[in-house]
């Protein structure tokens, strides 16, 4: 009887044990898979700081031009009232490039930003998260070959779902240009960008979609379709989602690049 007693009151200390040391994980494994499902989100009310690298190659009507682009994307939500957000999200590259065009040679700085400013009731419509606004093309490129050297404006809008582990949705804008250099020509060019990510409970993110834009001066679509896979880990205190991919070029104009692509991606995370 004794012994009886004492392998329960041992197999209920094993039990406790696993149970303390096993709450404290699973806790945190649910807080990530929680972040990784927000930033599936591209307007969730998360501070969040994307550090994007792209490598294209095949490049130019004789595809010898590379480049190599690091986006910075800092996105910022504001509390306007008890019903509605402003998510700010900005892009702004950095290049390095080569020969994209025969006898191009190199350039490095920064090109040209784009700034969204997205508004967003905080209660969804039913199953879905929606928001709109302005975006505008900002002339900060430092090289006339990083630059299209005009401010331009549009609209832009997102709506998405999110049931269980499936984020699905799309975001467009159109942008026109409206002032800048006489001497280059002007631009009118539809972003759209359909996207599907599948969040995983240990918060690893698959994502699918595509970044295609139409320029309607030339009638030329420009489609990379983008696979690739994240997760949230801890970057020496820092939480963060790291990962990369692939993008194919289905569609490229001649000036464009071609084949593969490959993307690096971190994000730099600040959960209120």
């Amino acid at each position: 009887m004794n012994l009886t007693r004492s392998m329960s009151r041992s197999a209920c200390a094993l039990t406790a044990l696993f149970v303390s040391i096993a709450t404290p994980a699973l806790a945190q494994d649910t807080a990530e898979a929680e972040l990784a499902k927000q930033l599936s989100n591209p307007i969730a009310s998360l501070i969040s700081f994307p550090i994007q690298l792209n490598w294209e190659e095949n490049i130019g009507s004789a595809d010898t031009g590379s480049r190599l682009g690091v986006n910075l994307q800092p996105v910022l939500p504001f509390e306007l009232s008890e019903d509605w957000n402003l998510i700010s999200r900005t892009i702004l590259p950095v290049v390095w490039q080569d020969e994209i065009f025969t006898g191009a040679g190199s350039q490095f700085g920064l090109g040209d930003a784009v700034q969204s400013a997205f508004f967003s009731p905080k209660a969804p419509a039913g199953q879905w998260i929606w928001g709109a606004g302005p975006v505008l093309l900002l002339p900060t490129g430092t090289d006339q070959l990083l630059s299209a050297k005009k401010w331009g404006i549009g609209p832009t809008a997102l709506a998405l779902t999110q049931r269980g582990p499936i984020t699905a949705g799309a975001l467009v804008n159109h942008i026109w240009s409206v002032a800048g250099d006489a001497d280059r020509g002007d631009l009118s060019a539809t972003f759209l960008q359909p996207f599907f990510a599948y969040n995983t409970p240990t918060a690893w993110t698959f994502t699918l979609n595509t970044e295609s834009t139409y320029d309607w001066k030339s009638e030329q679509w420009s489609v990379p379709i983008y696979g690739g896979v994240t997760k949230i880990t801890n970057l020496g205190g820092q939480l963060a989602s790291v990962g990369g991919g692939l993008r194919y070029w289905a569609a490229s104009p001649d000036s464009g690049p071609e084949g593969l692509a490959f993307r690096f991606l971190v994000v730099l995370l600040f959960p209120k």
